[in-house]
């Protein structure tokens, strides 16, 4: 079962790499064009405004390339750091916990992308295309190092 499992990480992972990017891009297609019910309650931010304006540039542009799988890793340090900045000068300010300053999606999407920039995009990424062949950007290191370990063992157990 855990076999099953572990071959399968990579295609949850990209999958949740999609919809994660692809949410970060609504929010920052809302405030930046006011559709899909605009930035609070239909507008749009004004452009230039501090930090709304720049917030929202950075939800539209590395959610989309996270939705992509291009330069996910570098994508992703940028959003998590973007959110957890807007998690504590916005909301932490208002009260301690996420779910008394309505900072939960500002604290998941830190979290979600922090992970992204330590796993990779996992499978079903563009970047799979540009470096075909070479491994690095395939965000499934784990069964290699799997593989390496089982075969350790079996050196362990054979002397």
């Amino acid at each position: 079962m855990s076999e099953r499992l572990n071959s399968l990480q990579p295609y949850v992972l990209g999958l949740f790499r999609i919809v994660t990017g692809l949410l970060f891009a609504c929010h920052g297609a809302a405030s930046l064009f006011g559709v899909l019910g605009g930035a609070h309650g239909g507008g749009t931010v004004p452009a230039g405004a501090w930090p709304g304006w720049y917030a929202a540039v950075i939800q539209l542009v590395a959610g989309v390339l996270v939705l992509l799988g291009v330069g996910t890793r570098s994508a992703s340090f940028l959003a998590s750091g973007s959110m957890a900045y807007a998690y504590f000068v916005v909301h932490q300010p208002e009260a301690l916990w996420p779910l008394q300053n309505h900072g939960e999606s500002s604290a998941m999407f830190c979290w979600a992308f922090l992970l992204l920039v330590f796993t990779g995009p996992g499978a079903f990424a563009l970047e799979r295309v540009f470096t075909a062949g070479d491994g690095s950007a395939r965000g499934d290191d784990s069964p290699r190092v799997e593989e390496a370990a089982q075969e350790d063992r079996r050196q362990a157990v054979a002397a």
